[in-house]
């Protein structure tokens, strides 16, 4: 960008502007705010501003949902970053560290799961032809509850 593009890009935008460029409806980034995800200010007309950096936030939030990653643990790991002032790469590498463990262990579990999906997975449900030749009288009930197999 030149001088110039830099000097008129803006540095608040309003929740229609953030919707527009973050792909998510208004309600989805008012719920965000309401659950502490984002935050805003109030204008003197009372509209909402945003800093420019939500977007980077909003995307964040979007592609963890879409791993199936609770909104609850994404606030959680959101709440460790600083709140006065723009997050740095610095922060953003912290952020992906911590959760690393957490995607690794789940793309563990996935992978057993689309392994074992068309065999058992040890819920002792005993229906399947298969499951008295797998789990011969639900030995695997010692292991525990549930999809042992899987979890």
């Amino acid at each position: 960008m030149s001088k110039i593009d830099l000097e008129n890009l803006k540095t608040e935008l309003s929740v229609g502007e953030v919707a527009a460029r973050s792909g998510v409806a208004v309600s989805a980034i008012h719920f965000y705010e309401e659950k502490g995800l984002i935050s805003s200010r109030r204008n003197k007309g009372n509209q909402r501003r945003f800093k420019r950096d939500v977007l980077r936030i909003i995307s964040l939030i979007k592609v963890a949902q879409g791993l199936g990653i609770p909104l609850e643990a994404i606030k959680k790991a959101l709440d460790t970053m600083p709140k006065n002032r723009q997050l740095t790469g610095e922060d953003w590498h912290k952020l992906s560290s911590k959760w690393k463990e957490d995607l690794n262990e789940r793309i563990t579990k996935m992978t057993r799961m689309r392994d074992q999906l068309t065999h058992c997975i040890g819920c002792g449900c005993l229906s399947l032809k298969e499951c008295p030749l797998r789990n011969p009288l639900d030995k695997l009930s010692e292991k525990g509850t549930g999809a042992v197999l899987l979890e």
